[in-house]
């Protein structure tokens, strides 16, 4: 059954980029899945495959991994983050949540050992502290360098709690969400956020909070 998303005050769509921007914006993006295919070629170090010697040496970034799992997915949510990003002054474009880590930055180096541990968590749940716990320390952290006009848009699933309800308990207002991704599949998504950087075009955000009655 496919999940339907009650939007309030605003509505769904796309818009110029100038006309978007109150303020100061960042994004975190939501992980990529460890336990498909290509996360376990990368994690047996198949023979011939770049990317996985470099991840025996620590020398892949966890978003060239995630970009590598979820090769739409998470690669057109780091795009479109990099690309429409304007963070304050000390904080970067993006981060990236994590199973067991809290947030991440993109550039952030990726070694075997690291690999195993965020793929040990299988689905994130708010209700576990090796995941919550970290989660809602770093997004404290970032909360105190981010200025009062600063929205945090989260570019990831809130047909759950998993991100919004640990996030909004630390953010608050200030978590915002892609309106035109209610009702769209992972893969929709992807393509979207990638047409968006194509065409240079930003997305419309309704507050996070507005979403779900969990998040009320």
């Amino acid at each position: 059954m496919r999940k339907k998303l009650t939007f309030r005050g605003n509505s769904p769509g796309l818009s110029e980029r100038s006309n978007t921007r109150p303020g100061e914006r960042i994004f975190l993006l939501s992980p990529a899945h460890l336990g498909g295919v290509r996360a376990q070629r990368l994690r047996l170090s198949q023979p011939g495959s770049e990317l996985a010697l470099r991840l025996q040496a620590g020398g892949v970034t966890l978003g060239e991994l995630f970009s590598f799992t979820s090769s739409l997915y998470f690669r057109g949510k780091l795009a479109y983050a990099q690309r429409f990003a304007v963070p304050p002054p000390g904080v970067e474009a993006c981060y990236v949540i994590t199973s067991s880590r809290g947030l991440l930055s993109p550039n952030c180096p990726v070694d075997v050992a690291l690999l195993e541990e965020l793929a040990s968590v299988a689905l994130v749940d708010p209700d576990h502290e090796r995941y919550r716990i970290p989660l809602q320390r770093d997004a404290l952290s970032l909360s105190e360098k981010l200025g009062p006009s600063c929205e945090v848009g989260l570019l990831g699933s809130v047909a759950t709690p998993k991100y919004v309800k640990p996030l909004l308990e630390v953010l608050g207002a200030r978590l915002v969400f892609p309106a035109m991704f209610g009702g769209l599949g992972n893969m929709s998504r992807g393509g979207l956020l990638l047409r968006c950087v194509r065409e240079g075009t930003e997305l419309q955000y309704v507050s996070a909070a507005s979403l779900l009655p969990f998040a009320i």
